[in-house]
């Protein structure tokens, strides 16, 4: 299969495509190399003859119409969004622009591109979203997110990504473009971009730095390793049911304050301070507006429809994502001395 992944120089779209390419796929990654974008995300498979690079913009119709034509791809898998909460409050209006624009301009590139190749059943649009479009959680509930919850996004960002979806589903409905749509938890591993809280926590650790918890730290997230996500990407993709919706989750829910002690206590195994623990540097700060209390998955339709579970428990995959920041100094160094990057944002002010 030759796929079109957007936004594969991020996080979870690098570890698609090198997921992809080790499986023997043939990859196009359509990236526009902002702020968050890293080519070295995607180094190891760069010499690959199944890899190919387009830097483009999803804003951009004409490049997307071009890149389609130049590559004729089985299938788009689609990634590319700005994602970062803290960063909508601030700015909305970009999440607007890629989030909801883009993805109509990439749904529209790919309606055309499907209609001129005689739109052939085995066509696919995949269309990558968060389990924040379905809002937010009480403490204490057994209740999850499942495929049928209703939309109740609470940031500017769950919103565009919320528009993003609908915009998929009516042209699954409307055109009959073959789509199929994701919304997962909380990622995280190697890669993974230094503004988001583990990252920041482990880099914080290294540099002797304060460890900030928003609010309390009561908020909860389920954690799934990044390379699990990008494995059922793939199984969606492959075998997903057209106009279908998978939620994937790690069904592995911690509140934030449990998860950086949990980073702490792996810290102190790994990289010993000389006096105390890593723990005692935890410093609680001001919480962002709207900040949800909890969001939880149910797997259990990917699970039981396409036999997909995480393979990577928690605790082993903290080991590896600190082993990995530990072994990876310029990876992080290098975009920590991106402008604006560790400074605090979201206040709402």
């Amino acid at each position: 299969m030759k796929i079109l992944v957007t936004g594969g120089c991020g996080f979870v779209g690098s570890a698609v495509v090198r997921l992809a390419v080790a499986r023997g796929h043939a990859v196009v990654n359509l990236d526009a190399l902002t702020y968050a974008g890293c080519p070295a995300n995607v180094a190891s498979v760069a010499d690959s003859p199944l890899y190919r690079f387009e830097q483009a913009d999803i804003r951009d119709r004409a490049a997307l119409d071009r890149i389609l034509a130049a590559h004729a791809p089985d299938a788009v898998l689609h990634l590319a969004a700005e994602s970062h909460v803290d960063r909508s409050i601030d700015g909305p209006g970009v999440f607007v622009e890629t989030n909801v624009t883009g993805t109509f301009n990439l749904l529209e590139a790919a309606r055309g591109y499907w209609a001129g190749r005689g739109r052939p059943e085995a066509f696919r649009f995949l269309h990558v979203s968060t389990d924040e479009v379905f809002g937010t959680l009480p403490h204490g509930a057994s209740r999850r997110f499942t495929e049928t919850s209703p939309y109740d996004p609470r940031s500017p960002y769950a919103a565009s990504k919320a528009a993003s979806d609908h915009l998929v589903g009516a042209w699954f409905e409307t055109y009959g473009l073959p789509c199929l749509l994701t919304n997962c938890t909380n990622n995280y591993g190697p890669y993974h971009f230094p503004e988001k809280l583990i990252p920041v926590i482990i880099l914080n650790a290294i540099a002797g730095k304060d460890l900030p918890v928003y609010g309390d730290g009561t908020n909860v997230r389920d954690w799934l390793y990044v390379e699990d996500h990008a494995d059922a990407l793939l199984r969606v993709l492959e075998a997903g049911r057209p106009g279908r919706r998978y939620n994937i989750g790690g069904e592995t829910e911690r509140s934030n304050l449990d998860l950086v002690r949990a980073l702490c206590a792996v810290l102190d195994d790994m990289r010993p301070l000389a006096r105390g623990s890593h723990a005692d540097r935890i410093v609680f700060v001001p919480d962002r507006p709207g900040h949800d209390a909890r969001y939880a998955i149910d797997p259990a339709r990917i699970r039981d429809e396409l036999g997909w579970r995480p393979a990577v428990g928690f605790e082993d995959g903290l080991r590896r994502t600190v082993g990995w920041y530990l072994e990876n100094e310029g990876w992080w160094r290098a975009l920590t001395a991106r402008g604006g990057v560790g400074r605090r944002r979201g206040l709402g002010r």
